[in-house]
C-alpha cells in the first residue's frame, strides 16, 4: 500500500500492476497519476511512457494520456531496473559553488562529483561511473555564500520527497550572526521577542512563513529547523529581525546528517539509508 492508498502487485510478466485510485475525481494525466502514487516523478514519468513501459489497459500509453479512476495501469519491470541504476549523492558543498546551473561565472557543485573527491569514509560498494552525472539535480539549494549537505539526484522519488509541494521533510542549520556591531555574545544583545518572530510571525514575498525552531547553539550562532526553502529564507529571516548572517551550514536533510563528511567531498546515500 501505497502513502496514497493505491494497492501494487508484481504480475508473473515482472510488470507492476496498479489496482485503485484516489477517491473521486475525473480524469488525470497519467504522469501525475504515477507520480502521486509514489512510483516516480512526472519527469521520470514521461521517461517511461516515451519509451513504451507504461500500459493503460493493457494498451502502451502514449504521451499526454489521461486516465480515470477505474483504469488499469501496468509499469514494465524495465522501469523498475533504470530506476534502482539512479543514485542520489550527499554532497558538503564549499562556498563559492552555486548549487544548480553555472551562474555569473561560478561553477555549480556538481563539478565536484568526481572520483578525487569521493569520500574515503563512504561505505556504499556503489562504484562510479561517469554516467552517474547524467541527470544529476540538486534537491533543494545552498546559496553561493553557504556550506553544507547538499543532495543530488537521479532518483525522482527523492527530488519529490525532498522538493515537492507536500514535502514535510525537516532541513537543519547552524547560522553564525552578528547584529549591527555586535558580533561576540549576540545573543545577549539580541530581544526575545525577535527570537519569537523568527520561530512564527515573519512573512516572505507576501506570503507567511510556515512555523520554524529556532533557538541559540551558542551566543554566536542560531540553529534553524525549517520545512519550507524559500530563495535565501534565513538570511532574509534574519536580516527582518535586525540580525546579519556570517556564515551559514546545512547539517541535516531528514533522517541524513551531513556528519564526518569532509568540505568539498562527497558520499552515495546507502541503499538502507532513508530521509
Amino acid at each position: 500500500m501505497t502513502s496514497s492508498g493505491f494497492r501494487r502487485a508484481p504480475r508473473p510478466d515482472g510488470a507492476l500492476s496498479v489496482a485503485g485510485a484516489p477517491a473521486g475525481g475525473g480524469t488525470v494525466r497519467l504522469n501525475k497519476r504515477l507520480a502521486d502514487m509514489g512510483l516516480c516523478s512526472r519527469r521520470e514519468a514521461d521517461e517511461w511512457i516515451e519509451r513504451g513501459w507504461v500500459r493503460v489497459n493493457g494498451e502502451v500509453a502514449a504521451m499526454g494520456t489521461k486516465v480515470l479512476p477505474q483504469d488499469h495501469v501496468t509499469v514494465q519491470r524495465e522501469a523498475a531496473h533504470a530506476q534502482a541504476q539512479r543514485v542520489t549523492i550527499l554532497l558538503h558543498k564549499p562556498v563559492g559553488y552555486v548549487s544548480g546551473q553555472a551562474e555569473d561565472g561560478y561553477e555549480p557543485a556538481v563539478v565536484l562529483v568526481e572520483p578525487r573527491h569521493h569520500w574515503r569514509g563512504d561505505a556504499s560498494r556503489t562504484r562510479f561511473t561517469p554516467a552517474q552525472r547524467k541527470g544529476l539535480a540538486p534537491a533543494g539549494r545552498l546559496d553561493i555564500d553557504s556550506t553544507g549537505l547538499l543532495v543530488l539526484t537521479q532518483d525522482g522519488r527523492v527530488a519529490r520527497q525532498l522538493i515537492g509541494e507536500d514535502s514535510d521533510v525537516e532541513k537543519e542549520y547552524l547560522v553564525r550572526v552578528q547584529m549591527g556591531q555586535v558580533a561576540i555574545n549576540v545573543q545577549a544583545a539580541f530581544p526575545p521577542a525577535q527570537l519569537a518572530r523568527l520561530r512564527h510571525g515573519l512573512s516572505l514575498d507576501g506570503q507567511p512563513l510556515k512555523p520554524a525552531q529556532v533557538s541559540w547553539q551558542n551566543p554566536e550562532q542560531l540553529r534553524f529547523v525549517l520545512k519550507e526553502g524559500k530563495k535565501r529564507q534565513i538570511r532574509r529571516m534574519c536580516e527582518a529581525v535586525g540580525l546579519t548572517v556570517t556564515g551559514l551550514k546545512r547539517v541535516r536533510i531528514g533522517q541524513i546528517a551531513l556528519g564526518h563528511l569532509p568540505v568539498g567531498q562527497w558520499r552515495y546515500l546507502g541503499e538502507q539509508e532513508r530521509f
